[in-house]
């Protein structure tokens, strides 16, 4: 019962950390072209919760769906996984 109840995560990296407890990561997933058989990297951004303004430009980040935050912010992070190198 307590596995039903489990959020979606994904990882990604983030793109922008511009916006007050807002940051954009980019998704990358592979999908396979219907004809030619071929995987195609696809990239989608979600926009995330991050209270505390903690991650930065190019961290990767796992975030979890959680219920709409606001207009766009459906996600919320849940860890940084790896800090960019500046």
């Amino acid at each position: 019962m307590a596995d039903q109840n489990k959020a979606r995560t994904v990882q990604g990296v983030v793109i922008s950390n511009k916006m007050n407890d807002s940051i954009v990561v980019q998704v990358a997933r592979f999908i396979k072209h219907p004809k030619y058989k071929k995987f195609v990297k696809r990239s989608t951004k979600l926009m995330a919760h991050d209270a505390g303004n903690t991650a930065g430009m190019g961290d990767t980040v796992t975030i979890a769906e959680t219920t709409p935050i606001s207009k766009n912010k459906s996600w919320t992070l849940v860890q940084i996984d790896e800090k960019a190198k500046i």
